[in-house]
């Protein structure tokens, strides 16, 4: 009886032991799912937000660019006239002087930026010598633009004052050449710097398989390192032109602030960003402080406009690159 007794007990003891487990795991699950959800949640929370921030920046400058809109209609984008005293008008000269400054400082960047990448990326990826490099290429991105636009202001604008002079062309010394030589140096690091990353993470078995076949390194990097790397390579050109579309101070500061059609590389202009910097505080009507609203939204689009371009080609690059 007693045999019988103790092996009852034996076996409730070990279904309750069971079933202690099978609670105990059913718990850390329930627990591993709450925090999944939790995660979960918040990731879709802060995603809206951003959103959301970004739709209410959008609306706030629609909003308060309408007075511009409705004084001057859809040819606030299109005239060349500004004038706040006569409350005329026009934010096509800034946005020639904003694209013309970015496209080409990214035109002389790019000789550079790509030559750093190659450099730091394929013929000299580790040691003393890259690390000296990365660290200067880091510096140059962490400096202020209000310094670049002093040392501009001093070292710049007088050079290019007596290229001028012996050109034989008025010697502003500020102008749309000294601006884009700025914008060259500001954004020559942010497109040096991812170039470097994605050609440092071309697949090394790709490079010694057309070593084997006999290709010389210019033909690795023509044909393999470029192909391989190239949407990367764009990604790094993309951010550097959106640094210089939205570069304020350092350009303010050489471009010579003329409210006019630049009529050449010498001649001074305004950017979007440099016109609202200057103006800004001066604004005392209504219908001015809106048009310099209106300048930001227009900078908002023509930002978000060149960001959704560049996103498309970068995934057209990649579909190439798997195929």
């Amino acid at each position: 009886m007693k045999a019988i007794e103790s092996i009852r007990d034996f076996q409730i003891n070990e279904s309750n032991i069971k079933l202690e487990e099978m609670t105990n795991q059913n718990s850390h699950y329930f627990t591993a799912f709450n925090k999944d959800s939790i995660f979960n949640i918040a990731l879709t929370v802060i995603a809206i937000l951003v959103v959301l921030l970004v739709g209410a920046i959008l609306l706030s400058l629609t909003v308060y660019s309408l007075p511009v809109f409705k004084l001057e209609g859809i040819s606030f984008l299109f005239h060349d006239i500004w004038n706040p005293i006569a409350n005329k008008f026009g934010a096509m000269p800034f946005l020639i002087g904003t694209l013309l400054t970015s496209f080409l400082a990214l035109f002389f960047s790019l000789p550079f930026s790509m030559a750093i990448a190659l450099f730091l990326g394929e013929y000299f990826s580790s040691g003393k010598i890259a690390i000296f490099f990365q660290n200067t290429t880091s510096l140059l991105a962490g400096i202020p633009s209000v310094i670049y636009g002093f040392w501009g202001l001093f070292v710049l604008v007088p050079l290019i004052r007596n290229i001028e002079i012996k050109l034989g062309v008025l010697p502003y010394g500020v102008g749309v050449l000294t601006a884009s030589l700025i914008l060259t140096i500001m954004i020559i690091p942010y497109a040096a710097s991812v170039g470097r990353e994605v050609i440092s993470l071309v697949p090394q078995d790709l490079k010694e398989g057309a070593y084997a076949l006999g290709a010389t390194r210019w033909e690795v990097i023509k044909n393999v390192i470029f192909p391989y790397a190239r949407s990367g390579i764009f990604a790094g050109i993309l951010l550097s032109l959106g640094r210089a579309i939205g570069e304020t101070m350092a350009v303010t500061m050489v471009i010579g602030n003329n409210n006019q059609f630049p009529h050449g590389l010498f001649s001074p202009a305004n950017t979007m960003a440099s016109v609202i910097a200057n103006e800004f505080t001066e604004a005392t009507s209504n219908v001015y402080l809106s048009a310099l609203i209106a300048i930001a939204l227009l900078l908002f689009i023509v930002t978000t406009i060149i960001n959704i371009v560049g996103r498309y080609i970068i995934k057209k690059l990649s579909i190439e690159n798997l195929d």
